[in-house]
């Protein structure tokens, strides 16, 4: 199976846009400094909210329970080796956020 990586940016957060299955959206990457934690939120084309800070966590589909008609179709995830990814994990390489299309 295929898969996009998607690039995390070096920011506490973040959001770009990025093209999923030909559709337009907005995807933000937020580092929570307390919990030590990723989250992300994906928005369509205009801004508005699909679904917002879930949290990342490696070797899971992070949509899998997420039955929203605008998301887009395929499963979002990180791989990586690590429990939890850190601050700098993306960066680093230890980790890569990805979105496998149905």
């Amino acid at each position: 199976m295929g898969y996009t990586i998607i690039a995390v940016p070096d920011l506490n957060d973040s959001v770009s846009r990025i093209v999923l299955n030909g559709t337009v959206y907005q995807i933000r990457f937020t580092y929570n400094d307390t919990e030590g934690r990723w989250y992300f939120g994906l928005n369509d084309a205009q801004g508005v909210p699909i679904v917002q800070m879930v949290k990342i966590v490696p070797g899971f589909p992070l949509n899998l329970f997420m039955g929203h008609d605008n998301m887009p179709s395929g499963v979002f995830g990180c791989m990586s080796n690590l429990e939890a990814v850190g601050r700098e994990d993306f960066k680093n390489g230890k980790a890569q956020f990805i979105f496998a299309p149905a």
